[in-house]
């Protein structure tokens, strides 16, 4: 997920109590909800593979989430204990207190990361699987407004946290309305604006009604089981989708004479009725949309062969460079493109096409690889 639900879940679950638990356990609890993707320092040592083949890995593993969690605590009570005794006062810290603290919203980082689509390496070091969940879209604007809401409740209270906020809202707010909404990237985009702003103006007047005085932190709690019933709401249709993929994508590859080995059902941006699926047969990789409990629409339906004879050896010596074997170790359904022309150079594209194709440039999920043409006499 994107680090700002990752922050606003942590500090949701300080004001739902545990902030009681310890001085500066608010503070934990923020940094906490982050600290796995401090994997982002290997861009300090290397480039975008660097990143791509380490983000994910060891700091979002069972271990590496226990031993951050751990770590963060400990840094906050060695640094009390020595500005204690600078300062000659008794120390502030409890660090039990911290401790659980810590460790409760640190595990929530790769839980949360797990239900996309992007997957995590949980069981790191001893084994590189890459587990999905693929029922939440890696950014989510309704727990933005879930957990987003909760938080601006209970720390809206000094101007300089309201004008925090109104600004956080306001970006937010010019995002999802004039952001992919505006690129086809919302599936029904009235909706959701209508629910944003809908929901904005529920917000002002509960503040407006002293909501924080009379609930308190169970309004954190409640954005918590909203959430958790949300969540539960998105692996239900997740199922659902499943099902319906399977059924079409074993119509299309019988209709090709083909066997489905691998199907993923995917989520959208703010589209719980909308997926994408991804499935490989034998002989192919294969991507269409799907609207649930619709009828079938197989229009959109992109579809990828494997390399052909004469593309494979050119296909094969692109993977030994390191780019291709860090994004073959990341990619899902990887397809590969090859112009059959091949007279002096050769490019061959590559793409995870469970976010892009092949020869549209997008970040790490897609590369090109030049190679050099085999040799006429070694083509007959």
């Amino acid at each position: 997920m994107d680090n700002l639900t990752h922050s606003l879940l942590g500090l949701a679950a300080a004001k739902a109590g545990l902030e009681r638990l310890s001085p500066r356990a608010t503070t934990t609890c923020l940094i906490a909800a982050n600290l796995p993707d401090s994997d982002i320092v290997v861009l300090l040592f290397g480039d975008r593979w660097t990143f791509l083949q380490h983000h994910r890995g060891i700091t979002h593993s069972i271990i590496g989430t226990i031993v951050l969690a751990l770590i963060l605590p400990t840094l906050f009570y060695f640094t009390d204990q020595i500005i204690a005794k600078v300062r000659s006062r008794q120390p502030l810290i409890n660090p039990k207190g911290l401790i659980v603290a810590s460790l409760v919203v640190g595990a929530t980082h790769p839980f949360l990361d797990w239900t996309n689509n992007y997957g995590i390496r949980l069981l790191l070091p001893w084994s590189q699987k890459w587990i999905y969940g693929d029922f939440v879209f890696i950014i989510d604007p309704y727990l933005w407004l879930t957990f987003g809401g909760a938080a601006f409740l209970l720390t809206s209270k000094t101007k300089v946290q309201i004008g925090a906020w109104l600004f956080l809202a306001s970006v937010l707010t010019y995002l999802v309305i004039f952001g992919p909404s505006q690129r086809g990237g919302l599936a029904d985009p009235v909706f959701v604006r209508t629910f944003w702003i809908i929901s904005f103006i529920l917000l002002a007047v509960l503040r407006k009604l002293g909501a924080t005085r009379r609930w308190g932190n169970r309004i954190a709690v409640t954005a918590f089981t909203v959430a958790i019933v949300y969540l539960g709401a998105l692996a239900y249709a997740h199922r659902v989708a499943l099902e319906e993929s399977h059924a079409l994508a074993l119509l299309v590859a019988n209709q090709n004479g083909e066997s489905v080995t691998e199907l993923a059902a995917m989520p959208t941006l703010a589209s719980p009725f909308r997926w994408q699926t991804v499935f490989e047969t034998d002989q192919a990789t294969y991507r269409f949309n799907l609207a649930l409990r619709s009828q079938p629409d197989l229009a959109n339906l992109v579809r990828y062969e494997r390399s052909s004879p004469h593309a494979a050896p050119l296909v094969a010596e692109a993977l030994k460079g390191r780019p291709a074997r860090i994004f073959m170790d990341f990619a899902r359904f990887p397809v590969a493109r090859v112009d059959p022309n091949c007279i002096d150079q050769a490019i061959v594209q590559l793409a995870d096409l469970r976010y892009t194709e092949p020869g549209s440039a997008r970040g790490s999920f897609a590369l090109e690889v030049p190679v050099e043409c085999p040799p006429l006499s070694a083509e007959r």
